[in-house]
């Protein structure tokens, strides 16, 4: 039956602004971009090595502005906090604590809120 997940779908304003913030901001590479009709534009973005993508959905897609639920896997949360942190993403606090792996939540220029975190042993 199932065997993975291809994609997960994030509404955007924006869909060229919220491709820069992905490829520019995140490091994640295009995978998809193509027109599906005059209005509609089916567009991914992963990060490089990943099996799931990111599509990024504008009109009519899903809502703008909410909490995905997305979970990005990172190898170090400290470092990718203050290196998000500083090219001027909107992170919050960095969480370190005895009962689960470091992790913090972050936004896109829609408020669209993700979260990254380090793979818990």
């Amino acid at each position: 039956m199932f065997t993975d997940v291809r994609a997960v779908a994030v509404g955007v304003a924006d869909t060229d602004a919220a491709i820069a913030f992905f490829i520019d901001r995140l490091g994640f590479e295009l995978r998809m971009d193509f027109a599906m009709s005059e209005t509609f534009r089916w567009v991914e973005v992963a990060p490089p090595g990943a099996q799931t993508s990111v599509a990024l959905l504008s009109s009519d897609g899903p809502p703008v502005g909410i909490d995905t639920g997305i979970r990005f896997v990172v190898d170090d949360a400290a470092a990718t906090h203050a290196a998000l942190s500083a090219s001027g993403v909107r992170v919050d606090e960095l969480i370190v604590s005895d009962y689960a792996p470091p992790m913090f939540d972050f936004s896109d220029p829609d408020g669209n809120v993700y979260y990254a975190s380090e793979i818990g042993s």
